[in-house]
């Protein structure tokens, strides 16, 4: 429809146009230079620090985000992102460990629009799936802006736009200070893996060593000759593990509950990719049976070795609880020769030493907490009917937590890895291309049909 570009055209270059359809005084007019307009086209007011986004509004630049950010993109759609820390992924680039690769093989990783080089493995390692996402933002052109963290977001009823409030340095460097984005759709690319989970310990304070969360780990190489206690045994924590091995430490590892291990290939393709192809053909408890069978005879019975599986298959225990199962790298086979042990929960900490929920102690010189990572939605975003307050995920189920009310929109919360953040980056995309052609087109009867108020179309 050659109007709605007509449109557009009219709107990008009127530095004084609101998206609500107002008009903003002239400066020429009140003698006053009461705004501008910066380089991403965004309407700013200098004297407040207001930013008005014709557009969306994405906080968060990992992969979800950027992922939302190419789709809208895709769709002629362009969108502003938002990024507390100072450089892309930051949770890739500055929370975790070296020798950490994709667990699942690159094609259920990539996102949309943009495959993985040939020349990459598989498993890509952690370096490059970095380069992977950087080449994605330039491709797509997506410039973040940096080290504004948004401190609250919330629905405008009477403006009918989100007002999103950040802290950080003025541009110019004049210092740290609050500013305010005006804008009609709000994306929320902040994910599950926001905020690290520390557990309260009791004696924490006695222990005297070093106690860390996997986001600070590097490499075991500080580690060797060491007693190191890794509490969690997801595939964080038998990961950490075996490069502590691989560094001649001594690991334990703290298992609390029941955990499926599988291995990360059977019959010479990925665990993952299996079992989706099963998917297609076979109810799921069935797909369980078949990979706990092939399992067993692969990696034999892991209760021997303490690990003992859930009552509920790992694809229905996924599905309901969301708790991904370990994908076994070579941990197993530390832990079967003894370079690996495997303890019970933690009671209490005193001087250098661990009590156990069984009553024995032990000395060890570190502590890592394999303990994972929370959504931090909650902390920020003024709204309770989407998201719920007790975990910071959408209330609805996958695949149905990606949209909210009044242009609020979720991306990366599905518990599904980067494929389901692909799904949710889609979806959004196509659900604000509609919205915005549909906004088109009452700015365009109200230009060509003399409606004083475009909104009043609504109540027709």
């Amino acid at each position: 429809m050659g109007f709605l570009g007509e449109i557009e055209g009219k709107r990008v270059h009127d530095p004084y146009y609101w998206t609500t359809g107002k008009k903003m005084s002239d400066p020429n007019k009140t003698g006053k230079n009461m705004s501008n307009r910066n380089k991403t086209g965004n309407i700013t007011s200098e004297s407040t620090h207001k930013i008005h986004v014709p557009g969306p509004l994405i906080v968060g630049a990992g992969p979800s985000g950027l992922a939302a950010a190419a789709c809208l993109k895709s769709k002629g759609v362009v969108s502003l992102v938002l990024e507390r820390s100072n450089c892309i992924a930051s949770l890739w680039q500055l929370k975790t460990y070296d020798r950490l690769r994709l667990h699942l093989p690159k094609q259920f990783c990539e996102l949309p629009l943009m495959p993985f080089p040939d020349s990459f493995p598989n498993y890509p390692d952690k370096w490059q799936f970095i380069r992977y996402l950087e080449e994605y933002a330039e491709k797509f052109d997506i410039r973040p802006v940096f080290n504004k963290s948004v401190v609250s977001a919330k629905y405008d009823k009477g403006e009918r736009l989100w007002r999103v409030k950040t802290n950080g340095a003025f541009k110019g460097g004049e210092g740290e200070g609050e500013r305010e984005y005006f804008c009609p759709w709000l994306i929320v690319a902040t994910g599950e893996n926001a905020e690290a989970v520390v557990p309260d310990i009791e004696g924490v304070e006695e222990f005297g060593g070093s106690v860390m969360h996997t986001s600070l780990y590097k490499s075991g190489d500080l580690f060797e000759g060491k007693k190191v206690l890794v509490v969690g045994c997801g595939n964080s924590g038998m990961e950490v593990c075996l490069d502590l091995c691989n560094h001649n430490a001594r690991p334990s590892l703290v298992v609390r509950d029941s955990v499926h291990v599988l291995p990360r290939e059977m019959l010479g393709t990925s665990t993952f990719g299996l079992s989706m192809w099963l998917l297609k053909w076979l109810p799921l408890r069935l797909v369980d049976r078949f990979l706990l069978i092939v399992s067993w005879l692969l990696l034999g019975d892991t209760a021997k070795l303490g690990l003992y599986r859930p009552k509920m298959g790992p694809l229905e225990l996924k599905n309901v609880a969301g708790k991904t199962p370990v994908l076994d790298v070579g941990t197993l086979a530390k832990i079967s020769s003894g370079d690996i042990t495997v303890t019970p929960a933690i009671r209490r900490l005193t001087r250098h030493s661990v009590e156990f929920e069984n009553g024995e102690r032990e000395n060890f010189d570190a502590i890592i907490l394999a303990t994972g990572y929370k959504s931090n939605v909650p902390s920020w975003l003024k709204e309770r009917e989407m998201f719920s307050e007790k975990d910071g995920l959408p209330k609805k189920p996958f695949p149905n937590g990606w949209k909210g009310e009044c242009g609020l929109y979720a991306v990366g919360f599905t518990k599904r890895g980067l494929l389901g953040a692909s799904l949710d980056a889609k979806r959004i995309a196509e659900d604000i291309q509609l919205a915005m052609n549909l906004l088109y087109y009452r700015i365009y009867v109200v230009s060509y049909c003399g409606f004083t108020n475009f909104f009043t179309l609504e109540k027709k």
